[in-house]
């Protein structure tokens, strides 16, 4: 029988109020096995009303030419060094901090977790079980349903008490 050993784990996150708990069970096996982090949030594209938003509400010299983009990109590095600060949070100056990376990528959710794990040759995925409290407690969110059936690699899936 093999035995996964676990050196690198995606763990994905939503930002979202159920993101600590799932973060302490990444840490957690992080720590036991002796493995690294790779915490990842992908940003939902905009969609045709954020689109009809921005044209709406952005100065015109702003969506002429790269301006969507720099915006995207100050949104994008904004929301890693929240992610940064929530790790120093939780993980303190203990000197044993299992996040080697933090990716902030624009893109559906369960599309960009199954290409960050490829790219990182993840050995685990690490997810909430749902974010949208709407539809009860007891359904699985669609991203964490879609890693389930189209992963290549093991996901876990952490529940999300509400």
């Amino acid at each position: 029988m093999h035995i996964p050993e676990y050196r690198t784990i995606l763990y994905a996150t939503d930002m979202g109020e159920s993101m600590r708990p799932v973060f302490a069970h990444a840490v957690g096996l992080a720590r036991h096995y002796r493995a690294r982090i790779v915490m990842l949030h992908a940003v939902e594209p905009l969609g045709s009303t954020g689109e009809w938003v921005l044209d709406a509400f952005l100065p015109p010299r702003l969506r002429q030419g790269d301006g969507e983009k720099r915006i995207l990109k100050k949104m994008l590095k904004k929301m890693r060094k929240r992610l940064r600060r929530i790790c120093e949070e939780e993980l303190g100056e203990s000197g044993t901090d299992p996040v080697s990376d933090i990716v902030v990528v624009s893109g559906r959710p369960a599309d960009a977790i199954l290409h960050q794990a490829e790219k990182i040759d993840a050995d685990l995925v690490i997810v909430g079980s749902h974010t949208d409290t709407g539809l009860g407690h007891g359904l699985l969110g669609s991203t964490a349903r879609s890693l389930t059936q189209h992963s290549r690699r093991p996901v876990l899936v952490v529940p999300v008490n509400r």
